[in-house]
């Protein structure tokens, strides 16, 4: 096969964005050069390396087998090219990925302890949405996810071979209110009472559930505002604007004027936080950095 590094890159951009033409937006191109590196490699390859999809573009298995080599020859390439300059890391790196929520309510505590434990390692973030997560992994474009999932817990993906996938932790989802105001001094509210309530969202796409809206919920949701930045959603609830769902464990960070509110008369709403990394052996920093995030595992 005559596959160039840049086709190598294109693939694995592909298979992270889940698009031709996200793939094109993050790279740089145009989105007929990212359909023509493509074309090329499955020419290259003698073989359909890319399942068009109504919701976007997935790898067929073949396109699958190419990446988990792609992932090798670009590293190579990048240790490669210290070494031709000369440039020696001075610390390892870890490049982790983490929910919407994570980033305030697990990784400061997660990076204080590595500090402590294991200064030499380096750490980059960078957050998404759990499904956007799973491609970076699988991409080879982070090292480390954090991750959430709801009951009844399947895999995160259907890909194989299977993500190793270690429990952090479980939360309970709740709702946060306004401190004044009708749910004042509260500390449940019955799932009838948030029918007509108004909501904070995160934007919905096709492929990922709306996020801030109680699952669920009988009728339509009425919302009022939609931000997928956390500090913004709480922000805008201790201002009396709307409610939204939060994880729990967010309770440390909320911001003064807002409340959490348990529901009830319905089922408990229980995330549980995942870390996820590629199958096989981890470097010893993964395991370090796994370790921080989840310290009893």
């Amino acid at each position: 096969m005559d596959i160039s590094s840049t086709g190598l890159r294109v693939l694995r951009q592909i298979a992270e964005s889940g698009s031709f033409t996200a793939a094109a937006t993050r790279l740089g191109y145009t989105q007929s050069a990212v359909s023509r590196q493509a074309a090329a490699l499955e020419r290259s390859a003698g073989t359909v390396l890319f399942e068009r999809r109504p919701d976007g573009v997935r790898l067929t298995p073949a396109g699958l087998t190419l990446l988990r080599h792609a992932r090798t020859i670009l590293d190579c390439l990048t240790a490669a090219e210290r070494d031709l300059t000369g440039t020696v890391p001075r610390t390892e790196l870890v490049r982790l990925g983490l929910f919407l929520s994570a980033g305030a309510a697990i990784l400061p505590l997660s990076l204080t302890r590595l500090a402590a434990t294991d200064p030499q390692i380096t750490v980059t973030t960078t957050e998404g949405t759990t499904p956007s997560l799973v491609r970076a992994l699988r991409a080879g474009s982070i090292d480390l996810a954090v991750l959430t999932s709801r009951p009844p817990h399947r895999p995160v993906d259907g890909e194989s071979p299977r993500l190793h996938v270690e429990t952090v932790m479980d939360t309970e989802l709740v709702v946060a209110v306004p401190s004044t105001g009708e749910f004042a001094g509260r500390t449940a509210v019955h799932v009838d009472e948030l029918i007509d309530v108004p909501w904070i969202a995160a934007p919905a796409s096709h492929a990922e559930p709306l996020l801030g809206v109680w699952p669920g919920l009988p009728g339509r949701p009425d919302i009022v505002h939609c931000a997928r930045d956390w500090l913004t959603k709480l922000q805008l609830v201790a201002g009396g604007f709307g409610v939204t769902t939060v994880p729990s464990r967010l309770s440390p960070v909320l911001p003064p004027g807002v409340s959490l509110l348990h529901v009830e008369g319905a089922p408990p709403e229980i995330r549980r936080v995942l870390a996820a990394r590629l199958p096989g052996r981890p470097t010893p920093a993964i395991t370090a950095v796994t370790r921080a995030i989840a310290p009893t595992t």
